[in-house]
C-alpha cells in the first residue's frame, strides 16, 4: 500500500516512507530486546546508552497505527467508502499476506524448541533457564492450539510468550483485522471520526478493565490506534472538505513530537500507576501525526525535511520490505545465541559487543532468507516487485 493515485492532480504518490518507517520500527524492536537481553554487569556509560532502546512497545504501537492507515488508504479514496472486492476478498488477502509467514515461523520455532529441548537432555548442549529470552524451548500442546488460533495473546500471565514472544501481536493485529470492515468502517461512514475513534478506544479498554488487567498484556486498546491511523489516511487523502480543511490547517510537523514527548513522560509516569494504555495513546497519537505530516510534505512537494528523508533513505525501505520477517523470528536468534554466548568465556564488555553485532547481523541475515522464502511469494504483486535491491535502488526523491 506504498503507491497511490493523487486524483487532484492526476500524479503518481510514492509513498515509501511507509515502508522505511516500518522497518526502522522492526530494527529497533531487535535493539530493545538486545537490550532486555543484556547483563547488568556492564560499565556504566554502556548501561546508560543502552537505555534509549528501552522502548520497544513505541514500535509495536507503531506497527498498529501504520496498519490502520493502509488498510484505510483504498477506503478513504474510494467513492464507495466500502473495501474494494467485499469482505471475503478483503479477509482473504489479509490471510495471505499475515499467515503463511506466521505459521512458517511458528512452525519453525517448534522445531527449534524441540530440537534445544532434545540436545539439553542428551547433555549436548547447556540452557540456563535463569537467562530470561523472549523465545521459549518448553511448550505445551495447549500453548500450540493457542498459537494456531491466534488467541495466545488472550491468555492470562506469562503464557503470551511462550514459543515466540513477539507473537503475541500479530494475534492482536489478526483480531482487529475483523473489527475493521465489520464495526469501525460501519460507525465512520455514519457517524464520523469522533464517534469512531471513541468506540475503539472503548472497545479496546472494555476487556482489559472487565479482565482485572489480566489481559492486559494483549493490549487489546491497539484497537484504537489502528483507528488513529485509519483516520490519518483519510485526513491525508480523503476529498472530504473538511478533512482538507484539517489537513492544511493543523501544524502536524509540530503535533508529532509533542506528542511522543508526552509518550516519553507518560513512559516515566507508569511508575506511579499511570496505565500503559495512556501512554501509548501518545505513541499512537505521534505516530498518526507523522503520518499525515509526511504525506503532505510529498503531495504538496515540499523540500523533504529531514525525517522524511531517513524514512525515505534506500536502507530505511530495504529494511521494511523484509520488516515482518524480521519481527517474527529475531527473538530465537537472540535467545540462543545470547545462551550460548554465556558458556563462553568473555568478559561481561566483549560478550555484549558480540552479542550486539552478531545477533543483529544473524536477525537480519536469517529473516531475509524467511522473506524469500515464507513471505515474498505471497505477497501482492506490486509488494512482490518491490525486492530488497530495487528498493536499495531508489534514490529518495
Amino acid at each position: 500500500m506504498n503507491k497511490i493515485l493523487d486524483s487532484n492532480n492526476d500524479k503518481r504518490v510514492h509513498l515509501y516512507y511507509l515502508d522505511g518507517l516500518r522497518g526502522l520500527a522492526a530494527l529497533y524492536v531487535v535493539f530493545s530486546h538486545l537490550w532486555e537481553l543484556q547483563g547488568h554487569d556492564l560499565p556504566n556509560i554502556w548501561l546508560n546508552f543502552s537505555k534509549i532502546f528501552r522502548y520497544g512497545l513505541f514500535s509495536v504501537a507503531i506497527f498498529i497505527v501504520l496498519s490502520g492507515y493502509c488498510l484505510m488508504l483504498p477506503v478513504s479514496r474510494s467513492q464507495t467508502g466500502y473495501i474494494s472486492g467485499g469482505l471475503f476478498n478483503y479477509l482473504k488477502r489479509r490471510s495471505r499476506r499475515i499467515l503463511p509467514p506466521y505459521y512458517s515461523a511458528l512452525i519453525l520455532s517448534l522445531t527449534v524448541g524441540i530440537l534445544i529441548t532434545i540436545l539439553i537432555n542428551l547433555h549436548f548442549i547447556y540452557w540456563n533457564n535463569n537467562l530470561w529470552g523472549h523465545f521459549d524451548h518448553n511448550f505445551s500442546f495447549f500453548d500450540i492450539v493457542c498459537h494456531l488460533f491466534l488467541i495466545h495473546n488472550l491468555i492470562p500471565n506469562n503464557e503470551i510468550y511462550t514459543i515466540n514472544g513477539p507473537m503475541w501481536s500479530v494475534a492482536t493485529e489478526w483480531q482487529i483485522y475483523f473489527l475493521f470492515p465489520i464495526i469501525l468502517l460501519p460507525i465512520w461512514r455514519h457517524l464520523g471520526w469522533l464517534v469512531v475513534i471513541i468506540v475503539s478506544f472503548l472497545l479496546g479498554l472494555l476487556p482489559y478493565y472487565l479482565s482485572h488487567g489480566l489481559i492486559g498484556r494483549a493490549h487489546t486498546w491497539y484497537l484504537g490506534l489502528f483507528a488513529l491511523g485509519m483516520m490519518a489516511a483519510d485526513i491525508g487523502f480523503s476529498q472530504k472538505h473538511y478533512l482538507q480543511k484539517i489537513r492544511k490547517l493543523l501544524p502536524w510537523g509540530l503535533l508529532a513530537p509533542i506528542f511522543f514527548g508526552m509518550a516519553l513522560l507518560t513512559d516515566m509516569l507508569q511508575k506511579f500507576g499511570l496505565e500503559i494504555w495512556v501512554n501509548e495513546l501518545f505513541v499512537g497519537l505521534a505516530t498518526a501525526c507523522l503520518l499525515v505530516y509526511c504525506t503532505n510534505c510529498i503531495v504538496d512537494d515540499q523540500t523533504p525535511p529531514l525525517v522524511l528523508k531517513i524514512l525515505q533513505s534506500p536502507w530505511a525501505i530495504a529494511l521494511g520490505t523484509f520488516s515482518y520477517s524480521l519481527y517474527l523470528l529475531h527473538s530465537i536468534v537472540l535467545t540462543v545465541l545470547n545462551q550460548y554466548l554465556h558458556t563462553l568465556q568473555f568478559s561481561p564488555l566483549n560478550r555484549e559487543i558480540i552479542f550486539y553485532t552478531t545477533g543483529l547481523s544473524l536477525s537480519l541475515l536469517i529473516a531475509y532468507i524467511f522473506y524469500l522464502i515464507f513471505e515474498r511469494p505471497f505477497m501482492s504483486g506490486f509488494l512482490k516487485k518491490r525486492k530488497v535491491k530495487d528498493a536499495i535502488k531508489i534514490d529518495g526523491n
